[in-house]
């Protein structure tokens, strides 16, 4: 086997192989290209040592220590994988430079909110096109199902069945695939939706779900600039950790407000919530337990329930 020399075609190769294994690693090969150019611009020759990961990690504009925290984790992986080739490759510590990952609280909408974000979307320019209306579907969609922004967008037409009520999200996180039943007000909406579009002569060249005007398939940043527009003219601000309201707030809004069903209707939370994480694609029940937020409504519903 031809060891690469440049980390450049070490970076590549990498992403090759576990790419090939089924894993996307899409934010993360970007960040392993940025420390490929890193490396290689700086004239680093030989195995991966610990000072230029280090170099690396501390050479970001902000210079945070969560962002060098982060790079050094996808640094690990890496290195581990080049270590089989080449013994002299170090791996960098674990937490090097502290916990990679924090819980930031995420802001959890109101009812009032989301009819409102859904209303906004009629004034997305242009008036009277497919962009509102597909904006529209696709949030109304995440808060109802809880989806990941990349699984709404990456629907195709056959991974929805209006008949049955349900979607076929298709190699989403870690590579898995489920089933996501749909209650009969969303499935209308998504059929309405398929109406509208169809009726555009250019929405017949692409076997995604969710197009936009001049038939363009709706991609996740377009929709997360979309909703910036919207945010903004809302005026909304953070009541959570992060500078302003997200998208995937929407996950974590549905999450929540199903545990607040839950326990209004008396139901058994630890049993259900097995459920819950499978429906929203977690691997692991922890990883839903990560979503929940202590919201006035369900720490008032779980207080009465301890009593």
């Amino acid at each position: 086997m031809n060891i690469p020399t440049t980390m450049q075609d070490r970076v590549e190769s990498y992403l090759t192989y576990r790419r090939q294994a089924g894993f996307s690693l899409t934010v993360d090969g970007q960040q392993l290209l940025r420390f490929a150019r890193f490396a290689d611009q700086s004239g680093h020759r030989g195995p991966l040592t610990l000072e230029l990961a280090v170099s690396w990690a501390n050479a970001s504009r902000k210079q945070q220590p969560l962002t060098a925290a982060r790079r050094i984790e996808v640094i690990r992986g890496f290195a581990r994988y080049c270590q089989q080739f080449d013994p002299d490759t170090v791996i960098p510590p674990l937490r090097l430079f502290g916990r990679a990952h924090r819980r930031l609280t995420p802001h959890i909408y109101t009812a009032g909110e989301l009819r409102a974000l859904l209303a906004a979307t009629a004034h997305l320019f242009p008036a009277g096109g497919l962009r509102g209306s597909c904006c529209r579907t696709l949030f109304g969609l995440i808060a109802a199902t809880g989806l990941r922004i990349a699984e709404a967008t990456g629907l195709l037409r056959a991974d929805v069945d209006f008949q049955q009520g349900l979607l076929h999200i298709r190699r989403a996180k870690f590579g898995k695939s489920r089933w996501v039943p749909l209650h009969s007000t969303t499935t209308r909406a998504l059929q309405q939706f398929a109406e509208e579009r169809d009726r555009y002569p250019m929405s017949h060249c692409t076997d995604v779900f969710f197009v936009c005007d001049n038939g363009r398939p709706a991609q996740t940043r377009n929709m997360e600039y979309a909703f910036q527009l919207l945010r903004r003219k809302l005026r909304w601000r953070s009541r959570g950790g992060h500078p302003a309201p997200r998208i995937h707030d929407l996950r974590h809004t549905f999450i929540c407000r199903r545990l607040q069903s839950w326990y209004e209707e008396g139901l058994d939370i630890d049993r259900n919530i097995l459920a819950l994480s499978t429906y929203v694609g977690h691997a692991k029940v922890t990883d839903t337990y990560w979503y929940v937020t202590a919201t006035p409504e369900l720490m008032a519903l779980a207080a009465k329930r301890f009593e």
